[in-house]
């Protein structure tokens, strides 16, 4: 039996708390996904995703095949808003580990990935293939070869290039595209996709 679901806009006002909230009272407020559109199927839809991740403990857990580091962090709560310690733990896990060069990430690029990892289930792992590039690591990439934009979000540290264990590039990249929160690239024989919290588009190689 077939569930009908009511089709309503995603706003910012979904993420409003208030004046005593962790994540509105401390420094300056970021918007939780810049963009967001209801699709009309998908494991949880972006509008349930919205609620629980206003309520519940938001978690990422992945594997850089380059480095061999394992992570798997809340990095936001309800009770303290995003959490310091991790967001500085996983600025280190996204760093350009050939220049050795640490940034902070872009939160709303971390929603993005909660909303993919609460797709796939907390049982697997996003594999961080790029995360964070230094502008000299993104030339040397660029040098080699024609997927790597020479004005990447790589560069902003708003960009991962992931992959999970058991799912094909575009079964990943159709989940990405229910939240409609950004740009996603798909690569020609490769397992891996391209999500970043730049404009919303889409690019196949």
């Amino acid at each position: 039996m077939t569930q009908s679901h009511e089709h309503h806009p995603v706003t910012h006002a979904d993420f409003e708390h208030g004046s005593e909230c962790p994540c509105c009272s401390r420094s300056h407020r970021r918007t939780f996904i810049k963009t967001l559109s209801v699709a009309s199927a998908g494991i949880i839809l972006p509008s349930e995703w919205v609620k629980a991740a206003t309520t519940r403990e938001r978690l990422i857990k992945m594997h850089n095949p380059h480095t061999g580091e394992n992570l798997r962090t809340i990095y936001w709560a309800p009770e303290f808003g995003y959490i310091q310690p991790a967001m500085n733990q996983i600025n280190k896990f996204f760093r350009d580990f050939r220049e050795n060069a640490i940034v902070p990430i872009d939160i709303d690029l971390l929603n993005i990935l909660n909303y993919i990892q609460v797709n796939v289930g907390q049982r697997r792992t996003l594999e961080l293939h790029s995360g964070y590039r230094s502008p000299a690591t993104n030339r040397k990439l660029a040098s080699r070869s024609n997927n790597v934009g020479k004005k990447s979000y790589h560069m902003r540290a708003q960009a991962a290039d992931i992959s999970v264990k058991g799912l094909s590039s575009r079964e990943l990249k159709a989940i990405a595209k229910r939240i409609n929160g950004g740009g996603i690239g798909q690569y020609r024989g490769s397992n891996f996709i391209h999500v970043d919290s730049g404009p919303v588009r889409e690019w196949y190689y």
